[in-house]
């Protein structure tokens, strides 16, 4: 079993050192304590993460196993990676923290970070396409095994995981959904990029994917491209592309409540 590091003495003194503490002095980001701080040691490398528990979350109704909530899983952008543990927050908990969503669709949520010098999947991002390396990355091995942990720790209903990311974490999630595609029950990819021979083996998954048609950071070609992939295979894909919108897609995604209704209907 990997070793959870939870430890809040470890987090009071790093706070001292680590940007993160600036963020948390800051009223616009009181909230983001809402999700706990932790640590994964994995075989070759740590990985901080966050985790919100649902609201009405109660350990006694989970010793009896009496309710289970959904998970989302959440992959940052480039931006976001390092380890101070809160900067992964930045363009996501504003969304889920809504009471709209915290009261309307209860949930687990787990936020891993990207070290500095690595990416969810190595690859360029500014590329008209990209090969899927044969091996899943060290990091995305992690989030698997945090999910694992978690599913064994918290009640968890396993047919309705979702997962979504924006930028670099688009790529991430296009790549593990397409590796452990009946582990997840929906996908929501933003501004990504994807290898469109992988489409095949999502065609069953709920995806929806959104983009910037303006966006010059990851081109807008890199979904079209792959939403076409899984339209040939009949698959179940939604595509959202704002026209007069840059790399920031994620915004008008996550804003949008028909988005979060369609997420939690999907389940396996």
């Amino acid at each position: 079993m990997k070793k959870l590091i939870t430890s809040p003495f470890l987090w009071l003194f790093l706070g001292y050192i680590f940007p993160f503490n600036n963020f948390a002095q800051d009223k616009k980001y009181k909230d983001y304590e809402l999700f706990s701080r932790h640590i994964f040691e994995g075989k070759q490398l740590k990985m901080p993460y966050r985790w919100l528990i649902p609201p009405d979350f109660d350990t006694l109704n989970q010793q009896k196993n009496i309710k289970k909530y959904p998970l989302i899983v959440f992959l940052h952008g480039a931006g976001e990676r390092g380890d101070n543990n809160l900067v992964p927050l930045t363009h996501f908990a504003p969304y889920i923290l809504t009471e709209n969503n915290r009261q309307k669709h209860p949930c687990f949520v787990l936020v891993p970070q990207c070290p500095k010098d690595k990416k969810w999947i190595e690859t360029d991002w500014g590329l008209d396409a990209h090969t899927q390396p044969e091996a899943i990355s060290e990091v995305l091995k992690n989030v698997i095994e945090i999910i694992q942990i978690m599913e064994e720790k918290y009640p968890i209903d396993t047919k309705k995981i979702y997962i979504t990311g924006l930028s670099m974490g688009g790529f991430g999630v296009w790549d593990l959904i397409t590796r452990y595609p009946k582990k997840f029950a929906a996908a929501v990819p933003v501004c990504g990029g994807a290898d469109e021979k992988t489409a095949k083996k999502i065609k069953k998954l709920p995806v929806w994917a959104f983009h910037g048609a303006l966006d010059k950071v990851v081109k807008p070609e890199r979904s079209r491209n792959m939403v076409e992939a899984i339209k040939k295979t009949k698959g179940n894909i939604r595509y959202t592309e704002y026209p007069n919108v840059q790399h920031d897609s994620w915004k008008q995604a996550y804003q949008d409540e028909n988005m979060w209704k369609w997420l939690f209907e999907q389940s396996k």
